[in-house]
């Protein structure tokens, strides 16, 4: 198991703690209905994917 050799001083600690970023989802207009989603999935609103009527909404 790797250990430490030496403490890790509170600086290096918080600036290296602070690169953890949460990053926004992406997304894309609907090109049928104009609502937002998620981009390589279906419609939530209108039901269609890569022009074609995949769910029954």
């Amino acid at each position: 198991m790797a250990v430490p050799k030496r403490k890790m001083s509170r600086s290096n600690t918080r600036s290296r703690r602070a690169n953890w970023k949460a990053t926004a989802v992406a997304t894309v207009a609907c090109p049928q209905c104009k609502s937002p989603k998620m981009p390589h999935t279906a419609c939530s609103v209108c039901g269609t994917y890569n022009g074609r009527q995949v769910l029954e909404v």
